[in-house]
Formats: structure tokens, sequence, C-alpha cells
């Protein structure tokens, strides 16, 4: 089953005087359980895609479906140049219901330690976890996300005192902790050294095995692409296969 589709999906951005295409008519689907890349050059519009996804940037045309929701059904997006607020209200729900995210410059929280940075998304409002456990069961979960991300001796530290692998590991958790079906993850091993790098995308495609969660990559990191078993190839704007 697809848990996300694209169809015929456009991007334009206004430069000025110059309108510059970053994405192009794409359509492709992703599955349930899936590790995809999306792989291409600098300035492909790899990025520009997966946030389109993570339903972060607004597409001027296309449908773009979440586990059978069309997100923009009923939205006349070429003459939207913002979101409503009821459609915003609509995102910020879907997000938490269905999407977690790994940016490559961590994003942690300074003042929060390793354990409140995991827990953070669950106060933030409804989603599959923080609906579906009681409070027992939310700790034992972000112990278990600890354990198997191996911080659990780490979990009264500051983002500060951890090394770049380490404050990875932190995003993955809290990427994981409402239980989304999909994470979506933009360049996640580029601010690692290769030694670090190669351990997040160890870990990742164990979870992706162990836990069937759906990982999403924007890449040009060929380890991530040998790693994927859908790679969806994109230059200049275009979906190349």
């Amino acid at each position: 089953m697809a848990v996300i589709e694209l169809k015929n999906v456009s991007k334009i951005y206004q430069m000025e005087k110059v309108q510059v295409k970053a994405v192009d008519n794409a359509s492709f689907k992703i599955e349930k359980g899936e590790f995809a890349a999306l792989s291409g050059p600098s300035g492909s519009g790899k990025s520009t895609l997966l946030n389109m996804i993570g339903l972060i940037d607004l597409p001027n045309s296309g449908s773009i479906i979440l586990e059978g929701t069309d997100v923009y059904k009923g939205i006349d997006l070429e003459k939207s140049k913002k979101v409503p607020f009821k459609i915003d209200s609509k995102l910020t729900e879907l997000r938490r219901s269905h999407l977690g995210f790994i940016f490559q410059t961590f994003n942690l929280i300074p003042v929060l330690n390793v354990w409140e940075n995991i827990e953070f998304p669950l106060t933030l409002g409804p989603s599959p976890a923080s609906t579906s456990l009681s409070a027992s069961e939310k700790r034992e979960w972000i112990e278990f996300l600890l354990e198997t991300v191996g911080l659990s001796d780490w979990r009264n530290h500051k983002p500060s005192e951890l090394s770049g692998g380490q404050r990875q590991r932190v995003a993955i958790a809290r990427a994981l902790v409402t239980k989304a079906p999909v994470i979506l993850a933009d360049e996640p091993t580029a601010n690692l050294d290769s030694k670090n790098g190669d351990q997040i995308l160890e870990l990742m495609k164990k979870l992706n095995q162990e836990l069937k969660t759906t990982f999403v990559f924007s890449t040009h990191d060929a380890k991530i692409v040998a790693l994927s078993d859908h790679v969806i190839k994109i230059r200049d704007g275009k979906i190349q296969e």
C-alpha cells in the first residue's frame, strides 16, 4: 500500500523577475515500509520535494496523497500564496499523525536533556503514540528508544555535551517517538564524519526493518542510495526514474 503518492506535483520559486521551477511535474509512489531515497545533485530539487512531502512547502500544482488523504483537495494551489488558516491546521494535524522529521543540523532544544528532547513531540498535541499510550507506556517507549539508539547512559545530558553522532541519534529517537508511520530525513549524514555517518545509517536501516517504519531520504550520499530499496532520481526538478 502506498503511504505517499505524488501526482503531477510542481513547485515554482519567484526569484526577482525570474521564475525557477524547482520541481517539474513529479509523480511517484512510496510504499509502506520502504527505505526510499530522493537522489540527485545539489540544486536538483530533492530537498524541495521532501519539504512538500513533509507539508512544509506548498506546491504550485498537483496532488500529494498521504496514507489515502488528498492533502490539498479542493484548494486552488495556483492562487494560494499562503495556506489558509483552516488548511494550515489540517496540515499540522497530518504532520503530527503521519510524519517524523530528521534534520541534518539536528535541531535539538539546547535547554532540554536527551530524555526531554525525545519526549518533546508527545507534548505538542495528538499523535499515534500520545493518544494510544498511557503515561507509563510512554515512559517505557522512550526507554526502549533510548536503549535502541544507544543513549540510555546519556539521558540527563544536554545536546552541548554530546557528539554529532549522539545528537543525530537523539534526533532519530525524537522522530520515532510519536510512532508516525513515515520518517523524512534531509541529508541526515551530511554533518557527520564517515564513521558516525555509517553507524547512523546502519541504525536507521535496522529500525526500518524491525519497526516497519517507512524512511524517505533527501540525499546525494552514495551509501544511502546503496542501502535504499527504492531510489527516485531527480535532476533539474524532473524525475529521471
